[in-house]
């Protein structure tokens, strides 16, 4: 996940709010690093993240773009022919992440005043018009709840004949229920396995219950901590705690608090069910499973996806198979040193898992016995955000 301005949860905002420099040097180093996409983020009050993509994609060779895109504000229809004119000019590197919005405060910043459950049914008619936007060759009219048009035909269509793949996050029954329905990737924050599991069955169950064939594929996202040792990892978790504590990334905390549409006492609980997951999780215990680590979550309030992996880069990259285990096909990870943590992934942790999962596939080929659930898959090494990995629309 890339951002325009070099800032975190342990340092204030460093440089303008649109830093041309920083950006490109952060897409560039996730680039080298071997990711398959970023994600560029959303918000009622930061930098437009189309124009974002934009930028970057003239700048990188074959870096994917996830762009998170809030429905609603701008005619699907629009909305259709501005991705499929990114994802021409950058060559087919286009996917679009679907946020509905969990807080009637943000939305309203932008002039939606619809709640929550109408917002969701209105993104299932939109995600529905996206699609159709994206395959037709010929005219088509719609008329429905929130959306009524006539004869719309664009010359303008994806790289890909599949269209643009739609990743969809949420935590909720809704999201559930609409991102089931649509989503080529359906993204989830990082908690315990067992709670994760537990998600992917729903999500799962929503595809059927839409007379899905196949379910979506799983994003699961972190925030690794690394170090040459067990102790010198635990060492700089325990120093990024104490920042964030400290209050030295205070702006930027205040930021995703505003981004999540909270306001008053900082202890104010969030409005959205996945920060409401994460603090949950948290409540339960510091440590889960292999290396999960969630005072992270607590001390910002779980604004975003704030939970860490932590240890050698050989025992975050089992932490992260151990998802893949359970069905995800996708690996988000960014760190609370953006850009220096970038670069250490691609050096230290994306070749092991790599490393693991071609060891499996060779396994798995040279034995009749049905491989483990998620192993014949390279997932994406950021919210990598695609049917699959990027690989797969190449």
């Amino acid at each position: 996940m890339i951002g325009t301005q070099d800032a975190s949860e342990t340092r204030p905002p460093s440089g303008p709010v649109i830093d041309r420099d920083y950006t490109v040097r952060f897409a560039r180093a996730h680039e080298d690093a071997g990711f398959d996409r970023i994600l560029i983020g959303y918000s009622s009050s930061r930098p437009d993240g189309a124009q974002v993509a934009a930028y970057v994609a003239a700048r990188t060779e074959r870096l994917g773009l996830l762009v998170a895109h809030r429905p609603g504000f701008i005619a699907p229809t629009l909305a259709a022919r501005s991705f499929a004119t990114l994802d021409q000019f950058s060559g087919g590197r286009v996917a679009v992440h679907t946020i509905t919005g969990g807080n009637d405060t943000e939305q309203r910043r932008d002039g939606d005043y619809l709640d929550k459950e109408q917002r969701y049914d209105r993104t299932d008619e939109y995600l529905t018009i996206l699609r159709r936007a994206w395959s037709s060759a010929e005219p088509f009219s719609h008329e429905g709840r929130h959306y009524r048009f006539e004869e719309y035909g664009s010359e303008v269509l994806p790289v890909h004949a599949s269209g643009i793949p739609l990743y969809f996050g949420g935590s909720s029954e809704a999201a559930y229920r609409v991102g089931g329905r649509h989503a080529d990737t359906f993204a989830l924050w990082g908690e315990p396995l067992a709670e994760t599991a537990e998600q992917i069955a729903s999500v799962r169950a929503a595809a059927v219950a839409a007379g899905r064939t196949a379910p979506p594929g799983i994003s699961v996202s972190f925030r690794p901590i690394l170090g040459a040792t067990e102790e010198l990892a635990w060492e700089r978790a325990h120093r990024i705690l104490d920042t964030i504590k400290s209050g030295a990334g205070r702006p930027f905390f205040d930021q995703a608090r505003h981004y999540q549409g909270q306001s008053g006492p900082a202890n104010a609980g969030p409005a959205n069910v996945g920060s409401q997951r994460l603090l949950a999780a948290a409540a339960k215990g510091d440590l889960h499973d292999r290396a999960l680590w969630t005072p992270t979550a607590t001390a910002t309030g779980a604004g975003g996806n704030t939970t860490a992996l932590v240890g050698t880069p050989e025992t975050v990259a089992r932490a992260l198979l151990d998802y893949v285990d359970i069905g995800a096909t996708t690996l988000l990870i960014r760190g609370y040193d953006p850009l220096d943590d970038a670069i250490a992934y691609g050096r230290e942790l994306i070749p092991l898992v790599h490393q693991e999962l071609a060891h499996r596939r060779a396994t798995a080929a040279a034995s009749p016995v049905a491989s483990p659930v998620g192993s014949s898959a390279r997932p994406a090494a950021s919210y990598a955000p695609s049917l699959d990995p990027l690989g797969s629309h190449r």
